[in-house]
């Protein structure tokens, strides 16, 4: 009995303990927003917005979203606050990793895509931080290694060699095509000019 009892207990203490652990590591507020949100400025109607209930963005009105997650009307986030999605920063800011950041105009290094043709010239479509944004394609003698997956190239991705280049293993002599021989835990390729 008294072994179960433990048990318990050291399952509570690790759930907290684990919860306090994953929001530092994420950088993240554990708790929900005391109050129900933080107040902007001293009134009777921002009172009421801030302490009210949502489900969508609507009900909240203008200055506020509504936190899906707590479902409270909260106010607008500015720049360098944490956000969830677009629609909890101000105008003009954008949620990327976590954070309400000025927004990047489409095609340009750093702006959101969903393929490489949103894209710049010599750019990519890759993940940064598991967030998809435009990439400038790798360089000559730039390292163009790439895992066969797993959860670092899930999260953070290269674009591939610029046109015209191969990613090549540069610790060895070339080799010609047909002696290639493909091996993935060497880390020392970089983009090339093909040899013929």
């Amino acid at each position: 009995m008294s072994g179960n009892l433990w048990m318990l207990c050291l399952c509570l203490c690790f759930s907290w303990t684990e919860a306090r652990i994953w929001a530092w590591m994420l950088n993240m507020p554990h708790s929900p927003p005391k109050d129900g949100a933080k107040i902007v400025r001293e009134s009777a109607q921002v009172s009421k917005v801030a302490t009210a209930t949502c489900d969508h963005d609507r009900v909240c009105g203008r200055g506020f979203s509504c936190d899906r997650h707590f479902g409270l009307c909260v106010p607008l986030r500015g720049e360098g606050h944490y956000c969830r999605r677009d629609a909890q920063c101000v105008r003009g800011l954008s949620c990327m990793f976590g954070k309400c950041h000025r927004s990047i105009p489409n095609g340009q290094e750093g702006a959101r895509c969903k393929v490489d043709r949103d894209c710049g010239a010599s750019m990519c479509c890759a993940r940064h931080h598991g967030e998809q944004v435009c990439k400038r394609r790798l360089i000559r003698g730039e390292s163009c290694f790439v895992p066969d997956g797993g959860l670092a190239f899930s999260i953070n991705q290269i674009c591939p060699c610029d046109d015209g280049l191969l990613c090549r293993d540069s610790s060895s002599p070339p080799r010609r095509e047909r002696e290639f021989i493909y091996q993935p835990e060497q880390k020392s390729w970089t983009c090339q000019v093909p040899q013929p």
